[in-house]
C-alpha cells in the first residue's frame, strides 16, 4: 500500500533552514505529482508546493517563493522541501501527499 513518511522537521530560529524529506513506497513514484502542504494550529491546511514526476515545480504560496524549494529524487523515491530564511509564520505540521494519500506529517517550529 501507499506509504509516505516525512522527516526533517524540528525547532529552528527565525532565519534558519530545514530540509524536509518524504520517503515514498507502494506506488510508481516517478509517475506521480507530489505535494507539500502545511497546517498551522487553528488554521486550515494550505498547499505549499507541487512537483511533477519530471521535476516541474509550482509554488502555491507567494510567501514561500524564493525561500522554499521543492525537489525530488526518483531513484530514491523521495521528495524534499528545502526551507530557507524561515519565519515564525512558517510554523506548522508539514505533510507530503500524492493528492490521494498523505503522510502523518513532520512538525516545523520557528521560534527564538
Amino acid at each position: 500500500q501507499v506509504q509516505l513518511v516525512e522527516s526533517g522537521g524540528g525547532l529552528v530560529q527565525p532565519g534558519g533552514s530545514l530540509r524536509l524529506s518524504c520517503a515514498a513506497s507502494g506506488f510508481t513514484f516517478r509517475n506521480y505529482f507530489m505535494y507539500w502542504s502545511r497546517q498551522a494550529p487553528g488554521k486550515d491546511r494550505e498547499l505549499v508546493a507541487r512537483i511533477s514526476g519530471t521535476g516541474d515545480t509550482w509554488y502555491a504560496l507567494d510567501s514561500v517563493k524564493g525561500r522554499f524549494t521543492i525537489s525530488r529524487d526518483n531513484a530514491k523515491n523521495t521528495v524534499y522541501l528545502q526551507m530557507n530564511n524561515l519565519k515564525p509564520e512558517d510554523t506548522a505540521l508539514y505533510y507530503c501527499s500524492t493528492g490521494e494519500s498523505q503522510g502523518r506529517g513532520t512538525q516545523v517550529t520557528v521560534s527564538s
